[in-house]
């Protein structure tokens, strides 16, 4: 595995880098902690070892910086520092430090950690699986394209957003952040257990079919519930249930399978509702023309407190720069400039249940 080490000090550096090599690592050495987040952009690096002071940006700083990245893959961190008071070692850790070695650094205790961390960074081939599950049953519509890229980017985001947000800051973490990317794409793995007859409808689905579209709320809690039945306790499992079941409830309580409103609504789905609405929105169907970013904000603003959650729909408007990018980054077709349907109208065409 190929490391990226971050440390200003020449003597310091030549020891980790000799170290990590002899274990068979192949190491890349870099003086400041801008740099590393520079090279950690390119994707290259799945595992860095930071000092915590460093000019233009410490270690925690890097940690930070690295977490509130749009990265392909987590990045596992370990901070080798002199600072190892629990006062300091807690305040690591709440910067997204994933583990800390105490200077003078013991190689052996070096190496086994990083043992450890190829070994935790190997579980996400289970995320890759989960992934590919719901890609699985996407590809029997044909017609939804990058759509589960686009949505578990936009969920990050959103996310992202509200976890600085003092209400929010006790429900948001690190963890929740990386769950809802991790299990927002099997929000739609009900519909698996859709006729193709409705599912491929290229028009509008008149009222028999939507209810039968409807269904695959229910269908997909129902599959990962069974599955969390024989797993309990597995968080991942825990928010795909809770997003399946409820990406379709509404804030004021007209949305279904259940007609939850407001808090009842699990946060993920909460979060979920509007990422999966924003993207049918500002994507081309067979059946309607892609609407411009500012069509669909329009929208999404108009049924704040209504179809969506206030705080979430703040946390859209505030995070929409990184809304366009993702969306200009999983682009299928440029959008179309229409004419403004009215909402309701938009949901039951552009999304189809």
């Amino acid at each position: 595995m190929n490391i990226l080490v971050a440390e200003d000090n020449e003597v310091q550096a030549v020891l980790l880098e000799a170290t990590l090599t002899q274990a068979g690592f192949q190491v890349t050495c870099v003086r400041d902690g801008a740099e590393a987040l520079e090279r950690v952009r390119t994707g290259e690096f799945r595992l860095v070892v930071t000092d915590w002071e460093m000019p233009r940006m410490t270690g925690p700083e890097l940690c930070r910086a690295i977490r509130a990245e749009d990265l392909p893959g987590y990045v596992y961190i370990i901070l080798v520092t002199s600072r190892d008071t629990a006062q300091e070692r807690v305040q690591g850790l709440a910067s997204g430090a994933d583990d800390f070695v105490a200077k003078p650094f013991n190689p052996a205790e070096l190496i086994e950690r990083l043992h450890t961390a190829e070994r935790i960074l190997s579980l996400e081939t289970r995320d890759v699986a989960i992934f590919a599950m719901a890609k699985l049953a996407e590809s029997r519509d044909p017609e939804t394209g990058a759509h589960l890229e686009r949505v578990r980017s936009y969920c990050r985001v959103l996310a992202q957003d509200l976890a600085g947000v003092e209400k929010f800051k006790d429900r948001i973490d690190g963890e929740f952040i990386r769950l809802i990317y991790l299990t927002s794409p099997l929000h739609d793995i009900g519909k698996v257990g859709i006729p193709d007859c409705v599912l491929l409808n290229p028009g509008r689905l008149n009222d028999r079919e939507f209810e039968i579209m409807k269904t695959h709320a229910a269908l997909g809690a129902e599959t990962l519930g069974a599955a969390l039945r024989t797993f309990p306790g597995v968080k991942f499992l825990e928010m795909g249930r809770d997003i399946a079941a409820t990406h379709h409830e509404r804030w004021n309580g007209d949305g279904y399978p259940a007609k939850l409103s407001g808090e009842q609504i699990p946060l993920c789905g909460r979060i979920v509702a509007l990422a999966d609405v924003y993207d049918a929105l500002t994507s081309k169907r067979v059946y309607k023309a892609a609407f411009s970013h500012d069509i669909a904000r329009s929208m999404i603003v108009k049924e704040s407190g209504e179809h969506f959650d206030p705080d979430i729909v703040a946390a859209f408007v505030r995070s929409q720069a990184r809304f366009q990018e993702i969306r200009d980054r999983f682009a299928e077709l440029a959008p179309t400039q229409a004419n403004s349907p009215t909402l309701t109208e938009a949901l039951n065409t552009a999304i189809a249940a």
